[in-house]
């Protein structure tokens, strides 16, 4: 994939799919397919998440792969990380859903590692300890960083919404994250299940912004609230993100024609009309 900014990269993925559907991949052993839990939980993984990723790969823009989630299954889930990037290659954006926040030094260890050492394409960070903190990630322009901004969870309200200078915590990010867009590798974390602050995401950070949307599908969130207030200019610089209704639609024999089906259907509801 020719080289530029992230969210020239994004632009050009969204207008060759004409969506914007980003498969989460959030692997848990306890709702794999019945057919692979008599596996060792390793291989059951590999299995499993290369299975999603063939059905699905059609259709995705991109994968967001779930740090706890691997992390869960020990040296096994960590090992597979670098090797999932590689199988699901450049031609899709690969994510990184680590929410990182340290200090400076510490985040650039973080993102040799994502970037350098795994070749993920972008990753989740936390703004919390403060935008020298992003910037220490965001060194490469062709490299995305996702800033949490309102999440998904029902918990976002309590520090989030929180009163900074007569505005919310969360619309001061997105004005961080507006300020220091030059070179197109930062974007926004914000919830589907919060639509009314989806649009005053969009609106604050303008049309070239890129925006990560999880929370559609078994969190609640409405996938034409999502797309009516976080399409943006272009190609839409927006990424929605589906997680167990794509890897768990079947337990069944039929788990991967399942996840395509629902891949395939989720993406019809995303679909990007000329700019």
């Amino acid at each position: 994939m020719t080289r530029g900014s992230f969210a020239e990269r994004l632009d050009r993925v969204l207008g060759e799919r004409k969506n914007c559907l980003c498969v989460g991949l959030d692997p848990d052993a306890t709702k794999f397919p019945t057919a692979l839990r008599g596996m060792e939980p390793g291989k059951a993984l590999e299995t499993f998440l290369e299975g999603i990723v063939e059905a699905t790969r059609p259709v995705a823009c991109a994968y967001k792969l779930q740090m706890a989630s691997f992390l869960s299954f020990g040296p096994a889930g960590m090992a597979l990380l670098p090797a999932l990037v590689r199988r699901i290659g450049e031609g899709h954006l690969r994510i990184l859903d680590l929410k990182a926040g340290d200090i400076p030094n510490t985040m650039s260890l973080y993102a040799r590692a994502v970037f350098d050492q795994m070749g993920f394409d972008a990753m989740t960070v936390s703004p919390y300890l403060g935008w020298e903190s992003v910037e220490a990630a965001a060194t490469d322009p062709s490299k995305g960083v996702f800033v949490l901004a309102h999440t998904s969870n029902a918990g976002a309200r309590d520090i989030q919404e929180r009163s900074i200078d007569g505005n919310p915590l969360w619309e001061s990010i997105l004005q961080g994250i507006r300020d220091r867009s030059g070179p197109g590798n930062l974007g926004a974390v914000v919830g589907a299940t919060f639509p009314e602050a989806l649009g005053r995401a969009r609106t604050l950070l303008g049309g070239n912004v890129p925006l990560l949307i999880p929370g559609v599908g078994s969190q609640g969130g409405d996938l034409g609230a999502a797309m009516r207030n976080g399409k943006g200019a272009g190609s839409g610089a927006l990424l929605i993100s589906s997680s167990r209704g794509i890897l768990f639609a079947s337990s069944g024999d039929d788990w991967k024609e399942a996840a395509r089906a629902e891949a395939v259907r989720l993406s019809r509801g995303m679909a990007l009309g000329p700019a």
